[in-house]
């Protein structure tokens, strides 16, 4: 039997994994959201749907929340029922946790009855408590230092719009990668999907508070090719802990960091903001407000730094006005939406080899799809 593994960032994977989860994220949408099209009439044989895997049939899967969520938790509960799971939301107020029994109790009791644990918790300790005492898989939905689901969706997003990202001299061939990954390529004996689209190298700008989608944009980004270019107030800067796993996986080395936004924009491709004041920070809301004044992610801002003309922006949402405006925000360079839709994809395919298959292994069993040159051979 495999070996059960968790994930608690990024860092924890190797970049074959980190890509073979993008390419089963997109295999899981593209599989997927024919079923949840209405379906007007009855498939005949050339429009037969494709089950998406049933790896969580008749498992249950603990969400086990500290913390309120949208994305998230719609992602989770949403991913369980296309994988044929039931999905067991656990909130602070349901369960003896931090009342009456310790982290260690708790995930001996949950991981006893169900197959998997989804976690958003408050310290990063609590997570990792959860995880050496659990018998099954557990992965981390957020916890103060990291956010890895947020960023497979950033990675995600960004790859099926590679094409707005080439360079002039491969713009038609990356349109025509881009309209062939939108279609579904059927043979005689099985839908096929096509593989995910290449992303050039891009310079990636993030604005803000060091809070977890950086932390795990920072483990991660750089191994994968991409220039990160982060401008943060001094006092903001990324804890020790994380730093050093920056260190140890050589990324540090890719890794711009002062305290100007402007300069921080400059050559960028995507802009990344988070919010200014995460939960449990409430407190803190006056003083940061003041820290990061200059911080709002604007046209003039990016202009007046130099990024790139057709630069993109994401956001992970919730989203305030004091961290990006309207017209950044709602325009035609925002991807926020996408990207949150792609929360749920992401997650059905960290759920579906974590807890379903307890197989993250770099080279997936799945038969490789033919490229566009295949096809049209």
């Amino acid at each position: 039997m495999a070996a059960k593994q968790h994930l608690m960032t990024l860092a924890d994977l190797s970049v074959p994994q980190i890509n073979r989860l993008l390419a089963h994220s997109l295999y899981c949408k593209q599989i997927s959201k024919p079923w949840l099209e209405p379906q007007s009439h009855k498939p005949t044989k050339k429009t037969q749907l494709r089950m998406p895997s049933q790896s969580l049939f008749s498992k249950t899967i603990a969400l086990l929340f500290s913390k309120r969520s949208t994305r998230t938790r719609l992602a989770a509960e949403t991913s369980v029922s296309l994988l044929g799971g039931n999905a067991l939301f656990l909130g602070k107020e349901d369960i003896q946790l931090g009342v009456n029994e310790t982290p260690r109790d708790t995930a001996r009791v949950i991981g006893g009855m169900t197959e998997g644990i989804f976690a958003r918790v408050g310290a990063h300790e609590e997570i990792e408590e959860l995880a050496r005492y659990s018998p099954v898989p557990v992965v981390n939905a957020l916890s103060s230092l990291w956010h890895p689901t947020q960023i497979l969706a950033d990675l995600l997003t960004l790859h099926e719009h590679s094409h707005l990202f080439a360079k002039p001299d491969s713009q038609a061939d990356s349109t025509l990668e881009y309209k062939n990954m939108q279609t579904t390529v059927k043979s005689r004996k099985r839908e096929k999907v096509m593989s995910l689209p290449e992303l050039r190298p891009l310079t990636i700008s993030y604005i803000g508070d060091s809070a977890n989608v950086l932390h795990d944009m920072l483990v991660t980004y750089p191994r994968l090719g991409h220039s990160l270019r982060v401008a943060t107030p001094s006092k903001y800067r990324a804890p020790s802990e994380v730093w050093k796993r920056v260190e140890e996986l050589g990324c540090d080395k890719g890794i711009w960091w002062g305290e100007d936004p402007k300069e921080a924009v400059k050559g960028a491709d995507v802009v990344v903001t988070d919010t200014w004041i995460s939960m449990g920070q409430e407190a803190e809301k006056a003083q940061r407000l003041r820290d990061f004044q200059g911080y709002q992610v604007t046209e003039a801002l990016c202009q007046e730094g130099g990024a790139n003309p057709d630069w993109r922006f994401l956001h992970c949402l919730p989203r305030k006005q004091d961290e990006v405006d309207d017209e950044v925000f709602y325009g035609p360079r925002s991807l926020v939406f996408p990207e949150a839709d792609n929360r749920k994809w992401t997650t059905m395919a960290v759920f579906d080899l974590f807890f379903g298959k307890w197989d993250i292994s770099a080279d997936s069993s799945k038969p490789k799809p033919k490229s566009s040159e295949e096809q049209k051979s």
